[in-house]
């Protein structure tokens, strides 16, 4: 991502055409820009109407202008807004002239963000909260990224550095005092109860990482089992359209299917693999293998073989749950967890509960105050390491106690960008679309 200091701008809003459309600008020059298009600047945080027009004095729109003096605006820097006519046309007339300014251009992905993040507006969480916010398809998604972007989990992040960086003071000061009368002894102790303490709260928020991960990226669900045990007409059912071919030839799936479902507001990824037999297809061969590797990773496996057949499965693996399928045919059976037609729909809707019931269960007792990435995960385990070290290892020198301390502060503050993190952030706002 670009680091100059030029202005920058982009449309903001949704894609066109549309009733209106927003047209963002921010840095230095962001103000004297629109004082050239529309001949006059309204006062700051007042929205006017102005006629937009090129150098030349050819009328490009009429629309409103809004102006955000920095530092208390998105980035930190001068935003502007012009929002006008929402036709393709418009709006490429007016880019075009926007790119005709000196150090003006088009900004990146991410590029708005970026700035806010640098100028101190928002941290790296804020920042994965927006960027979660604007890809949230579910309700539990948009309370997730709600919890994030608006700064609640940094407070909770900021509350534990503010605890530590205070034991490594006092730990510090007795490492550097000791011969000092006026320091008395062991002032460390004053500490480690407290940070015990900090250790068992940072161990009850992991218990709700892989929670997070699933209402951000979706309940990974597995339906499995021997050909035509009714996968892909399981998968068609629940999706209520047709994503797999359903046919009486056995292998006809040979790839993994996926398709997202909205279950109580969480997101659930359904996959429908290739049937589980043996075989010397090398095609089919292939997507077993990766009907087994879908099946490994994910939360839940559907286990499917109809009623009457004998278990055909490789070892099941736990959440599985066990469904017999064409019971329109052969009836019910105590042998499974659910029994289901696709021909009447029997049973459907009890395994649509079951798997409600299932995130129910993870959702139990946490809030959305939890860690949502991979990346938030790894840092605050390798943050409770450094202080299980510190606080557990009472042999150890306290400077190798202390030397933990600092290290744990530093994972923690990689979280929310509050220590060096600039090999991620370019990953991180590349993410964003461009306008925001």
């Amino acid at each position: 991502m670009s680091k100059s200091t030029d202005t920058i701008f982009a449309l903001s809003s949704g894609a066109l055409p549309a009733g209106v459309a927003v047209v963002r600008l921010s840095g230095d020059n962001a103000f004297a820009v629109v004082d050239a298009l529309t001949g006059s600047l309204p006062e700051a945080r007042r929205a006017m109407m102005r006629t937009i027009r090129t150098r030349n004095g050819s009328i490009l729109d009429k629309g409103i202008v809004l102006l955000f003096p920095g530092p208390r605006s998105f980035t930190g820097e001068d935003c502007a807004e012009l929002q006008i006519h929402g036709g393709k046309a418009v709006v490429a007339a007016l880019l075009a002239e926007l790119s005709s300014f000196d150090h003006c251009r088009l900004a990146e992905n991410g590029e708005f963000s970026r700035r806010a993040f640098d100028n101190g507006r928002m941290d790296l969480l804020e920042a994965e909260g927006l960027a979660d916010l604007l890809a949230a398809e579910t309700e539990m998604q948009r309370r997730l990224a709600i919890e994030h972007s608006s700064g609640g989990l940094s407070q909770l992040y900021a509350g534990w550095a503010s605890r530590l960086t205070h034991g490594r003071a006092l730990i510090e000061a007795e490492l550097d005092f000791s011969d000092e009368g006026d320091i008395p002894g062991s002032v460390s102790e004053r500490v480690w109860d407290d940070l015990r303490q900090l250790c068992a709260a940072l161990e009850m928020h992991l218990e709700g990482a892989r929670f997070g991960e699933i209402v951000r990226d979706g309940l990974k669900v597995a339906i499995v089992g021997p050909p035509n045990s009714g996968k892909s007409s399981l998968l068609n059912a629940l999706a209520n359209r047709d994503v797999a071919i359903v046919t009486e030839i056995a292998g006809t799936t040979r790839d993994v299917l996926e398709v997202n479902l909205d279950i109580d507001g969480y997101s659930v990824r359904l996959y429908d693999t290739a049937g589980i037999r043996q075989t010397d297809d090398v095609v089919e061969t292939e997507g077993i293998r990766r009907a087994l590797l879908t099946m490994e990773g994910a939360d839940v496996v559907l286990a499917l073989e109809e009623v009457n057949a004998a278990a055909t499965l490789p070892g099941e693996k736990a959440n599985t749950i066990r469904v017999g399928t064409k019971s329109d045919l052969y009836g019910e059976s105590a042998d499974y967890d659910v029994c289901i037609s696709m021909q009447s729909g029997f049973g459907l809707d009890r395994l649509r509960t079951m798997l409600a019931q299932e995130l129910a269960q993870r959702a139990a007792g946490l809030t959305m105050a939890v860690p949502a990435r991979r990346r938030h995960r790894l840092l605050l385990t390798e943050t409770l390491q450094h202080m299980m070290a510190a606080v557990g290892d009472e042999m150890a020198g306290l400077d190798i106690r202390a030397e933990h301390l600092r290290a744990a502060s530093q994972s923690l503050g990689r979280i929310t960008g509050h220590v060096d993190v600039e090999d991620l952030l370019g990953v991180i706002f590349s993410e964003f679309c461009v306008g925001k």
